[in-house]
């Protein structure tokens, strides 16, 4: 039945898709985040439901005959010359295989609908949906997995995610801390008073399943992004209190195998995956030495690492472990360069609006969505730094959702003669006297305006 009933969703859903895009996109990232298809048991589980809604959006995109690029920033530009450079490495390579192709081809769908966001997101409103989309995805198995995780009294382990990006254990916790950023900040944003008690059960029901999931990495990667909302919060000591709070419960609640987990951290020489994993730098810097213009190829580094490894038999099945060493080893140093000029265009960009936006406001949902941001990537980043995520969905997305973000907020924040002193929807602006540094206490904002009908964009 349940496969009936989904099947029967995605098929009404497609001629919507045809002739509203953005409504593709928000589906597609509803399919993508939630893998809501592996929530059945059937036939449907093991459709292509995001090939046929990519598809049939992109057809009606086209279809409509208002064409038009994606937003003319060097991080998109940047981003579609890494895809060029990677089928390049590819070529280079010269040993095709079917593994490679398909992983080539899910790559430039994870690309093109980075791009496409661009694209269709013209308005504020389409931006705070499409994020409510992506937040409530991961908040969805936050709350599943949280509730019977603590109805087993912190006891249960998190072996594997959904499915798709999200299979592997680390992978899951890695997007459920990059999620938990943009549900606390949309919690801080929401005027609707139900909508903003909901999102503040469902972010710390997150970050307890990102607990359960025993990821070490996991683990780091939330404790960077905690951090970020701790030191841009208005309270900061009201942050640190409550993190102090949460951590005594969680010596409390928490199995000591969740600790033992942990502390391998410190006794990596001890721990066979830690030390297979500093085994497997050493073999992708001896790769991108060896090969330093194109790399191995792109999902060669497995098949090339006897090649490379010194020292007798690997120590189990190796990965790069690395996002950067990944990019480095397979695709070469040009391709590493292009992957983290997104990171450093990204914060930048960040950067430059808080600034402005600081000038301008003292409470704002720019400055919620700069530390949404900011928390979110600075989570990939360290979460990446022990996994082989190079190609993974969420930051691509990300990186350009972060475009639209600078391009709305630089616009309303310029728009109309008064901008420089006026608050928008809600948003309080800085007066005159509180510019000489009184009246520092901050109000509550006013409600939002109501969310208009998505197909009137």
């Amino acid at each position: 039945m349940r496969d009936i009933l989904f099947t029967l969703l995605m098929l009404a859903l497609v001629p919507v898709c045809f002739r509203r895009p953005l409504i593709g996109l928000l589906n597609f990232s509803w399919l993508a985040y939630m893998r809501t298809q592996d929530l059945t048991w059937g036939f449907a589980r093991f459709q292509r439901w995001s090939f046929l809604v990519a598809g049939v959006t992109l057809a009606g995109f086209l279809a409509s005959g208002q064409l038009q690029s994606f937003l003319p920033r060097i991080r998109c530009w940047m981003m579609l010359a890494l895809t060029l450079w990677v089928g390049a490495a590819i070529v280079n390579a010269g040993a095709f295989d079917k593994g490679q192709v398909e992983q080539y081809v899910e790559y430039l769908k994870v690309v093109g609908v980075a791009l496409f966001t661009t694209i269709v997101v013209t308005k504020r409103e389409h931006l705070r949906v499409l994020l409510m989309v992506i937040g409530l995805s991961f908040g969805f198995y936050g709350m599943k997995i949280g509730i019977a995780g603590l109805l087993s009294l912190g006891r249960m382990v998190v072996k594997q995610g959904p499915g798709g990006m999200l299979s592997d254990n680390n992978d899951f916790a890695l997007a459920l801390c990059m999620g938990v950023p943009v549900l606390v900040q949309l919690a801080l944003s929401e005027k609707r008073p139900v909508l903003r008690r909901g999102l503040t059960i469902v972010a710390p029901m997150t970050m307890f399943v990102v607990l359960l999931t025993h990821s070490r990495g996991g683990f780091l990667s939330l404790l960077a992004a905690l951090g970020v909302i701790v030191w841009r919060s208005q309270r900061r000591w009201t942050g640190v209190g409550l993190g102090i709070v949460a951590g005594l419960l969680a010596l409390l609640a928490l199995p000591d195998s969740f600790f033992d987990r942990l502390s391998t951290i410190a006794t990596y020489q001890a721990d066979s995956s830690a030390r297979g994993r500093l085994e497997a730098w050493k073999v992708a810097w001896a790769m991108s030495v060896d090969n330093p213009i194109f790399g191995v190829g792109l999902n060669m580094f497995q098949a090339r690492y006897n090649q490379y490894l010194s020292g007798g038999a690997p120590l189990q099945t190796i990965v790069a472990h690395n996002a950067y060493l990944q990019v480095l080893a397979e695709n070469g140093f040009p391709a590493l360069m292009m992957y983290l000029s997104l990171f450093a265009g990204t914060y930048f960009s960040i950067w430059r609006v808080r600034r402005e936006a600081k000038m301008r406001f003292r409470t704002s949902w720019i400055l919620n969505y700069c530390t949404m941001f900011e928390a979110s990537i600075t989570a990939f980043i360290v979460g990446s730094t022990f996994l082989n995520r190079a190609t993974f969905d969420l930051f691509y997305h990300f990186v350009c959702i972060v475009v639209v973000f600078e391009h709305l907020a630089m616009r309303e924040m310029h728009e109309g003669p008064g901008a420089p002193l006026r608050g928008a929807d809600g948003d309080r602006a800085i007066t005159p006297v509180e510019r000489r540094g009184f009246d520092r206490k901050p109000k509550r904002p006013g409600f939002a305006r109501k969310l208009a009908p998505l197909w009137r964009g």
